[in-house]
């Protein structure tokens, strides 16, 4: 079977912004292909904000996702391949899902990725700005 990812971030993206609140996406940096803003990332990962008022042509396809968008005033193409994507969830109350490994797709700790822990919070950022949501796994 092909990946549930791309429908997935797609469904819970639309879900996100129909509730009036900001997809925010934490993507694995170290992935092979992952074009980002290298400064803005932060232990191997970045968190990007692809509500429509932060991105232009955001294009969430069954391999990549992708847009155009400002950093620090410089316009940037981004290109994540899908299974970077390690979390979508809105920014206002931490709502979403985390990604686990699925079978087929290359191990985040294996070849083109760096190595990390993976532990009960994984791609989740450890520390967050005070009053920021925080995402946690449930089982």
């Amino acid at each position: 079977m092909t990946s549930s990812r791309p429908y997935l971030v797609r469904a819970f993206n639309e879900w996100i912004l129909d509730n009036d609140c900001t997809p925010y996406i934490v993507v694995d940096a170290g992935v092979q292909g992952v074009q980002v803003p290298a400064e803005h990332v932060a232990n191997g990962q970045i968190v990007l904000n692809i509500s429509p008022g932060a991105v232009r042509g955001l294009v969430i396809g069954n391999s990549a996702l992708e847009f155009s968008a400002r950093f620090g005033g410089v316009p940037m193409q981004v290109f994540i391949p899908l299974q970077a994507v390690m979390a979508i969830y809105a920014k206002e109350n931490g709502e979403g899902m985390v990604f686990g490994s699925e079978p087929g797709t290359p191990d985040p700790g294996g070849p083109g990725s760096r190595e990390r822990d993976v532990g009960r919070n994984a791609g989740v950022p450890e520390e967050r700005p005070s009053g920021r949501p925080t995402l946690k796994v449930v089982k």
